[in-house]
């Protein structure tokens, strides 16, 4: 699409919502519902595209991309009355009489740009949100999953005019083109490399921004944890989607003690959920394309792996593979992995774990195996990341009554449910003043008994 054609919608949705359209409640209530029903409708249609770009089994499809989405879009469905009320305040003594509200307003002509790895959620969920919040969309979809690219433009046609909704395919020029545009709020999931780009950009306009990004998101093992419940959970979030999840458990930290015992429970686990021969397993899926498959081929250290390493390359497919004795300079430590790798580093005290992961950037996720209360309390006392788990890994983005965002490198601003909404909504204070009284303490001439008075008042 050209830059002029951008141009052209971008007038289309200003005028548009300049008419007050997509104000109501009830409006964007029946924007929600059409969604909910095209999805629902199209959900084979959907699940076929997710399998052409990246392998995932219906059931993967379902779980992590339709169910989700059709999840946020529940929880708006039930809270938007309340979230689009006033948000009442308490007004100081200085300013009686009075009331103090917030008064949530759509920002109004929102851009969101989505990954390739969850094509479906990530596109789909923050339109949930920032339709909800009463604004127009462009929405511009990752070129490196074209069929499910295509598959949500049918699916948003379907449902609404261009003039409210619009998806724009493409690549890198009509990404260039759409950054170049004055919108009210860009939304960006991606990489941080692209998310400085975008910063970049949106400062011309001073544009706000919410950026999802990534990082190197550490899973500590404690000594006292549940090693094979724990396996059992490590496995399942990384390998889900072949390690293609930001918030996938990058590499594991553990108790040098545990190590063996840690390592031979995640490879029974490997066995048990993806079979003896993962790369024969329908449901296990595929690295997007041949070049980030390339990339991750080129970080395997063939001499560190207790498991795993075989790939077919033909169909871009890395069985899950668990690397032992990692150094941090090892290449497979310098940036994030976001693929079936999984590298085994040891820690002999857990303050040097914690000081570890201090001394690098934040990351978007942290996981935290232990029965240890104290250890608990460190991890959240000690380290700042954006979001995570104890016992567990990556469940904490799958709901909507909390924020999901990173910290640092791995983002800004959040969103899911409340956050959600909010990050599509500028909130105006507003002061309504009464006209039945009026206090002459802050009109001139200024009186020792005005300056008391004002004391007072202000204290």
């Amino acid at each position: 699409m050209t830059g002029q054609k951008i141009e052209y919608i971008l007038r289309q949705q200003k005028e548009y919502f300049s008419t007050g359209g997509t104000l109501p409640l009830q409006f964007r209530l029946q924007a929600l519902g059409k969604l909910k029903a095209a999805i629902k409708k199209n959900d084979k249609m959907l699940c076929q595209a997710l399998y052409s770009d990246l392998g995932k089994s219906r059931a993967e499809s379902y779980m992590c991309e339709l169910g989700l989405t059709l999840s946020e879009i529940g929880w708006m469905e039930k809270n938007l009355k309340k979230l689009m009320e006033n948000r009442l305040v308490k007004t100081p003594l200085a300013q009686f009489a009075a009331k103090s509200f917030q008064s949530p307003c759509p920002y109004g002509n929102v851009l969101i740009m989505s990954p390739w790895n969850y094509p479906i959620l990530l596109t789909l969920e923050p339109l949930v949100d920032a339709l909800a919040a009463g604004n127009t969309v462009i929405l511009k979809p990752s070129a490196y999953a074209p069929e499910s690219s295509l598959a949500v433009k049918r699916l948003l046609e379907e449902c609404f005019p261009r003039k409210y909704v619009c998806v724009v395919t493409g690549g890198r020029q009509e990404n260039q083109a759409l950054l170049r545009q004055r919108f009210d709020k860009i939304f960006f999931t991606g990489s941080p490399v692209v998310g400085k780009e975008v910063l970049r950009h949106a400062s011309k306009y001073l544009t706000p921004v919410t950026l999802e990004l990534g990082g190197k998101s550490p899973c500590v093992v404690e000594k006292s944890c549940n090693i094979p419940l724990a396996a059992r959970r490590i496995v399942f979030g990384k390998f889900i989607n072949c390690g293609q999840t930001c918030v996938a458990p990058d590499y594991i930290l553990c108790d040098e003690s545990i190590r063996d015992e840690l390592v031979s429970s995640i490879i029974k686990e490997i066995k048990r959920q993806f079979g003896s021969r993962p790369l024969e397993n329908k449901n296990y899926g595929k690295i997007v394309n041949e070049k980030h498959c390339q990339r991750l081929l080129s970080l395997i250290m063939p001499e560190k792996i207790v498991f795993g390493g075989r790939c077919d390359a033909k169909a871009c497919r890395i069985e899950p593979t668990v690397m032992v004795d990692v150094d941090w300079e090892d290449a497979v430590m310098r940036e994030e992995i976001f693929g079936p790798l999984l590298p085994i580093l040891t820690y002999k005290n857990i303050n040097d774990a914690w000081k570890m992961i201090e001394d690098r950037p934040r990351p978007l996720a942290l996981y935290c195996f232990t029965e240890n209360p104290l250890v608990k309390r460190q991890m959240l006392s000690r380290c700042r990341f954006g979001g995570g788990c104890i016992n567990d890994t990556v469940i904490h983005l799958a709901t909507s009554e909390m924020p999901f965002g990173g910290v640092g490198e791995s983002g800004m601003g959040s969103y899911h449910g409340k956050a959600g909404f909010e990050a599509f909504t500028h909130y105006r204070s507003i002061v309504d003043k009464k006209t039945w009284f009026d206090l002459p303490v802050r009109y001139q001439p200024y009186t020792k008994g005005k300056l008391k008075l004002a004391e007072l008042f202000m204290r």
